[in-house]
């Protein structure tokens, strides 16, 4: 039987950079000898697979963060300087698939356009109590196609939804039954009645939990045309007030069919809705940056007394939310993190936006191109 030195099977077989990882001298290696055949089975069944391993390791590490690792977005552009200079309080800005941009003004009142290119924004709607103009407004969406765009406000103390068309020219409106209230307070802003609005271009989309349902299609009359959606259980049910700023959040189509929505205060939840309106799943979301806020909600909510009634002071968590165009949804809190969950509900990663500093948005839209509209400061950033 032919025999071979387990000295000459290192040397030979086993290719030299493993050698050179192994860091053994010729000098350390037996010397005696062993059947080839035991040779070929330890080198092949053991040395070989555990550096292919360690290989493929190394590779989906460098690939994929590590948990709890947070993803730095830069800014890679936005509105000029001296456009932004233009504006008491850019609310939000957001692109139409023509090129141009469109600023919702909130403490202004006022709608601007800016031509793709161009540096001057125009205002094309402007402050008034009378329709086709802004008074106290509190929501802004532009239509998929970018030809119009709705805008709620209160003027009295009157919830109202208006439609415009690109160019500023009123199309229609209606009231809403009812006075706005103040449900949850965002850094000394008190946000009532409609504080989120999602713009189908046929039809309109609201959080009203005083209806029993979190999410209400509008058709462009003001007829409702579905509900969607059963409140949570939030332990205050004796306390409607309280109640409601708890199931108060953000309603988001999924390019799927159907919706995200995303709740503002209380428990971290969102939960996911087909284009039936069943509930798809719901999620809590976890992670370090959370556990503080979660740690320190209170369970008996502070009051204070709004127009002569005494309302729970409730704080929220959640800034704002967007969904992107594979269906990933973005959640920005009031920390300066944003929590990037996949189409399954799960968490992929945790982000933070630097322009001149790291900066909480207040803001996000995605743009025609894929990247990211934040505001404040009116920048631009890359999605990936």
């Amino acid at each position: 039987m032919q025999h071979y030195v387990v000295a000459f099977w290192v040397r030979f077989l086993v290719p030299s950079f493993i050698v050179r990882s192994l860091i053994v001298p010729s000098f350390l290696v037996p010397s005696f000898v062993v059947p080839s055949f035991l040779v070929r089975f330890v080198v092949l069944s053991f040395v070989v697979p555990f550096f292919v391993l360690s290989s493929s390791f190394l590779v989906l590490s460098a690939q994929a963060p590590a948990p709890g690792t947070v993803v730095e977005l830069r800014a890679v552009g936005g509105l000029l300087p001296e456009t932004c200079n233009v504006f008491r309080d850019p609310a939000t800005w957001q692109q139409a698939p023509s090129g141009d941009y469109f600023v919702f003004d909130r403490r202004d009142h006022s709608v601007y356009r800016i031509p793709r290119g161009g540096r001057t924004p125009a205002k094309i709607v402007s402050i008034g109590g009378e329709g086709g103009r802004l008074l106290e407004p509190t929501a802004f969406d532009l239509a998929p196609n970018g030809r119009t765009f709705a805008v709620a406000d209160a003027p009295r103390g009157q919830e109202r939804l208006q439609v415009f068309d690109a160019g500023g020219t009123w199309l229609t409106g209606f009231f809403l039954p009812g006075r706005a209230r103040t449900r949850v307070s965002i850094s000394g802003l008190a946000l009532g009645g409609v504080s989120t609005l999602t713009f189908l271009g046929n039809g309109l989309v609201l959080n009203q939990p005083e209806t029993g349902s979190l999410i209400t299609e509008y058709g462009l009359g003001g007829t409702p045309v579905r509900s969607i959606g059963a409140l949570r259980p939030t332990g205050h049910e004796d306390d409607r007030q309280l109640h409601l700023a708890l199931n108060t959040g953000i309603p988001l189509p999924h390019p799927g069919g159907g919706y995200y929505f995303v709740f503002l205060s209380g428990t971290p939840v969102f939960r996911r809705y087909d284009a039936k309106g069943g509930l798809v799943f719901e999620r809590v979301m976890q992670g370090r940056e959370l556990d503080p806020i979660v740690e320190q909600m209170p369970n008996r909510w502070p009051r204070r007394t709004v127009d002569g009634t005494e309302l729970p002071l409730v704080v929220p968590h959640v800034r704002t939310a967007a969904v992107d165009r594979r269906g990933s949804l973005w959640v920005a809190f009031l920390t300066p993190f944003t929590y990037v969950f996949d189409d399954r509900g799960d968490k992929v990663r945790t982000v933070q936006f630097r322009a001149t500093g790291i900066i909480a948005p207040s803001s996000l839209v995605f743009s025609t191109t894929g990247s990211l509209l934040v505001t404040p400061g009116c920048y631009e950033f890359p999605a990936g």
